[in-house]
């Protein structure tokens, strides 16, 4: 069976001359790029390779400064720019599906405790915590997304909840 990878993050420019790169998360998700793993860099060039090793990453305020291998110098880094960086499913870390906001919006959640569904209609990012708005038959409902409301995001069907008291 063929690996599944997700979009997790994006290559903004060549940063010197040794073929490093400033790579930033996409859509709010959390950095996860570690030294070690396997990426994959798309579209792809012929005559390029699109997959890479992480071999360094430095944190910096406008994202991470990156190495990847097969980019030795400042050309190969340019041709990086631009970029989506893929990684491998299996190698991000727990609790990753709870923050892939591209993936969540339109899912179904529901509290069967309460007879409660909704879909996910937007992921807010909060200072502390993520916030779900679910679309509850037009209207708005706010959940946020707490160890103690979302304990897992199962690859298909509904998403269980616990609906906090006071919320609907």
């Amino acid at each position: 069976m063929a690996d599944t990878y997700k979009a997790v993050a994006r290559v903004v420019k060549a940063h010197g001359n040794k073929g490093k790169v400033v790579v930033a998360a996409r859509d709010g998700l959390p950095f996860v790029l570690r030294e070690g793993m396997r990426v994959a860099c798309v579209p792809p060039e012929a005559k390029r390779d699109r997959f890479h090793v992480v071999e360094s990453v430095e944190q910096g305020a406008s994202g991470a400064l990156v190495g990847l291998s097969g980019s030795r110098g400042r050309d190969d880094a340019e041709h990086l720019a631009g970029k989506v960086v893929l990684v491998r499913a299996a190698d991000l870390p727990a609790g990753f599906e709870l923050h892939d906001a591209p993936s969540l919006v339109g899912r179904e959640v529901a509290d069967a405790s309460l007879g409660f569904s909704a879909t996910i209609a937007e992921v807010m990012q909060g200072p502390a915590n993520d916030v779900w708005v679910l679309d509850c038959d037009g209207r708005e409902v706010l959940v946020p997304v707490i160890d103690e409301v979302v304990s897992e995001v199962p690859e298909k069907g509904p998403i269980p909840i616990r609906l906090p008291d006071g919320i609907i």
